[in-house]
């Protein structure tokens, strides 16, 4: 049965580990999963990947990121996800639109935030909404804490600091409360096998078994 499912969360939530956690899990009990990621999972969507991720905080602004993003995420669809559903596979998807929706939506660097940029750029290039929604949710100073740990090449939201990320969880949870047939909210501050237990509880019930 194809079913389209995200990941959400802050910088180091461990939605990444959680989103593979699931796929290992749903595999073994006999369902099509296709994992992918964003920004990237097609070849175009990798490269617009490394140009969004590195480099100075400062390298472009909100709009110049949206429409990077945008482009990615459409390239994405084309090439990964529709066909997968088409296959009747579960895809599964670490950051979808609700990313675009905090990550360029909220207020940032003095700048007004883009929220109605966001869904109006959603609605015309990409006009898709996971089926189930899962928003590991944990602190942000522990989040941003796990995150920077990592010290990779993709520190660039990273090293926007902590207030973002707090308002970031928060628009996050507000989202999750607006959207409540869509989203489940995890508390990511726990063991990962809790959390990947809860989340595979979560995903059966969506799945009907």
């Amino acid at each position: 049965m194809a079913r389209f499912l995200s990941f959400e969360g802050i910088d180091g939530s461990g939605k990444s580990t959680q989103a593979r956690l699931l796929a290992e899990a749903l595999r073994g009990l006999g369902h099509a999963v296709t994992l992918t990621r964003e920004p990237g999972g097609s070849a175009g969507a990798e490269e617009i990947r490394r140009l969004v991720l590195e480099g100075e905080p400062e390298r472009w602004s909100p709009e110049t990121e949206l429409l990077l993003f945008t482009a990615a995420r459409r390239d994405h669809l084309e090439k990964t996800i529709r066909p997968a559903l088409a296959r009747g596979e579960v895809v599964i998807t670490d950051r979808f639109a609700d990313s675009s929706r905090m990550y360029q939506g909220i207020a940032r660097d003095g700048r007004e935030g883009l929220g109605a940029t966001v869904d109006a750029l959603h609605a015309l290039m990409i006009g898709v909404e996971p089926d189930l929604t899962l928003l590991i949710d944990i602190d942000p100073e522990l989040g941003l804490s796990r995150a920077q740990a990592r010290k990779g090449a993709e520190q660039r939201f990273e090293d926007m600091g902590l207030e973002l990320q707090r308002r970031m969880r928060a628009g996050f949870l507000a989202l999750a409360a607006a959207h409540p047939a869509r989203f489940r909210v995890i508390d990511g501050a726990r063991a990962p096998e809790a959390v990947a237990a809860e989340v595979l509880a979560v995903t059966l019930a969506h799945l009907g078994g």
